[in-house]
């Protein structure tokens, strides 16, 4: 088995070969901040070699009530939040607008068995869907938009969709893993506890070496 990790930036990778070890199923590669970096970074990665699995991996928000701080979120979905049109009436997505998805399917029995073993193994884990966003939130009003548009939105990140769309074009089940390091909300920099995130993820990918 071969399996691609992306992360966004270093950091988040370095997390992640720290919880691996030397496995050598596994290939890294940066993804790049952003849905359309992560989805062009994501393309070429996977056109170099035959992959059997694509694991998205990083830090993120948390919506309030869902997935509070150094929690470990697996995506039972995988939905670009904000790609659709503002009208004066309110927001619509892709979807209702007829031009195409906003959404895709991660591979379920893998997340639901990556979900359960970080659960075994002590880890503050759940599933639930994850937003890809273009502007990360930064606004009360904002985060209640997205909870209302997407009920049970468990985090917020900039690359899962971009990653997942070229994934799906070429066929890869993909599944996203998600520590969350600060409130989905106002922004509050003091309050972010990106360090215990990234030790969250390096948790969390020891358990994954064993499940995969």
């Amino acid at each position: 088995m071969r399996i691609l990790v992306m992360t966004a930036v270093a950091p988040e990778r370095d997390a992640v070969q720290r919880g691996l070890g030397h496995d050598s199923r596994f290939d890294f590669a940066l993804a790049g901040v952003g849905l359309a970096a992560a989805a062009v970074n994501g393309a070429i990665e996977l056109v170099k070699a035959e992959y059997d699995l694509v694991v998205i991996a990083g830090i993120a928000g948390g919506f309030a009530g869902q997935a509070e701080i150094g929690t470990l979120v697996v995506a039972s979905e995988i939905i670009a939040a904000d790609l659709g049109v503002e009208l004066l009436d309110g927001f619509s997505s892709l979807d209702e607008l007829g031009f195409g998805s906003t959404r895709i399917s991660v591979d379920t029995h893998r997340a639901q068995r990556v979900a359960a073993a970080l659960q075994a193994a002590g880890l503050h884990a759940r599933t639930g869907p994850v937003l890809t966003v273009a502007t990360a939130t930064g606004t009360a009003a904002t985060a209640a938009a997205l909870a209302a548009r997407v009920p049970g939105a468990a985090a917020e990140a900039m690359e899962g969709f971009g990653i997942a769309a070229a994934a799906q074009q070429l066929g890869v089940p993909v599944i996203e893993i998600r520590a969350i390091s600060n409130a989905i909300g106002p922004r509050d920099r003091d309050a972010w506890r990106i360090g215990d995130a990234l030790k969250a993820l390096e948790a969390a990918s020891s358990v994954l070496a064993e499940v995969l």
